[in-house]
This record gives structure tokens, C-alpha cells and sequence, in this order.
């Protein structure tokens, strides 16, 4: 018998000059990046978030506050390591990512397969268990006029059961 859960994410960052743009631990090529405490992984941050949500451990922000300075550019590909690690302590274990960035700009079709291994690396999984989609949003909102980026997600986890 197994339990099956999941979880729901999402994360949204300013963008901002002088920065650099890291999704789902990688960095990609751009005029600009994201605003804020950590990296701004807006990526990394939604998919911790639906993989403390699926084993109803909260938020990003109650593990890692940006109150805390130990946070201060920390890489976010480190928060979803941590969330690994909190539901394996439950029994749990990552089934499968699907995720999306939502990104006026730049075209991201070039990095997927690096930001798939990089996210598959951290959270134990086989390439084949996470997804990346990219969109835009049609020029309508904060993000289609370029003034911020989303991310979305959705984990499973399992946690098998004697019985």
C-alpha cells in the first residue's frame, strides 16, 4: 500500500538590471536577473515550495526566511536539498517535477535539458521525472511587460506503507 501527495508551487521575482538570472540552478544569458534575498530562483523556489506542500511542511519562507542574513545570496538550488531531505526524513520520496517559467524574455528553449539535469541531480531523480516548460505571457501583466518572472509546479511524492 502506498500514499500518494502532491504539492503545488509558485513563485514570482522582480526583474532587475545587474543581476544575474538563475533558473533551476543554472545560469542563463541575460541583460538582467531576478530581485531578491537568495538567488531569486524563481524556479527552485516553486518547486520547494510544492515539495514542502505535498508533505504539508509549510513554505519556503518559514524554512528559509529573508529576515535571515544566513539566506543572503544563498543559492536556491540549496533550499531544494533541504526539502529533499525533510520529506525523505517522512518516508517520502519524489515521484516526479512538472514545472513552468513564465519569462517574457529570454528564449530559454536552450537551457532546458541543463536545467532538467540540474534540478534531477538535486532532488534524486532520473531526467525523465522532471519537466520544464517555458511560456510567455503574451505581453499582458507584470511579466508580459518585463517588469518580473514566474515559476510554477507540481511534485509528487510516495511514501510506501506496510501493509
Amino acid at each position: 500500500m502506498s500514499e500518494i501527495r502532491t504539492g503545488l508551487g509558485w513563485d514570482v521575482h522582480r526583474i532587475a538590471g545587474g543581476k544575474s538570472l538563475i533558473l533551476g540552478g543554472v545560469p542563463v544569458a541575460a541583460e538582467f536577473g531576478l530581485e531578491g534575498h537568495s538567488d531569486a530562483d524563481v524556479l527552485a523556489h516553486a518547486i520547494t515550495d510544492a515539495i514542502l506542500g505535498a508533505a504539508a511542511l509549510g513554505d519556503i519562507g518559514m524554512h528559509f526566511p529573508d529576515t535571515d542574513l544566513r539566506w543572503q545570496g544563498a543559492e536556491s538550488i540549496r533550499f531544494l536539498r533541504h526539502a529533499r531531505e525533510l520529506v525523505e526524513r517522512q518516508g517520502y520520496r519524489i515521484v516526479n517535477v512538472d514545472s513552468t517559467v513564465i519569462l517574457e524574455r529570454p528564449k530559454l528553449k536552450d537551457y532546458r535539458l541543463l536545467i532538467r539535469e540540474k534540478l534531477a541531480q538535486a532532488l534524486g531523480l532520473e531526467v525523465e521525472s522532471v519537466s520544464v516548460k517555458f511560456k510567455t505571457a503574451e505581453k499582458v501583466g507584470p511579466v508580459g511587460e518585463g517588469r518580473s518572472a514566474e515559476a510554477q509546479a507540481i511534485v509528487t511524492l510516495r511514501r510506501e506503507q506496510a501493509g
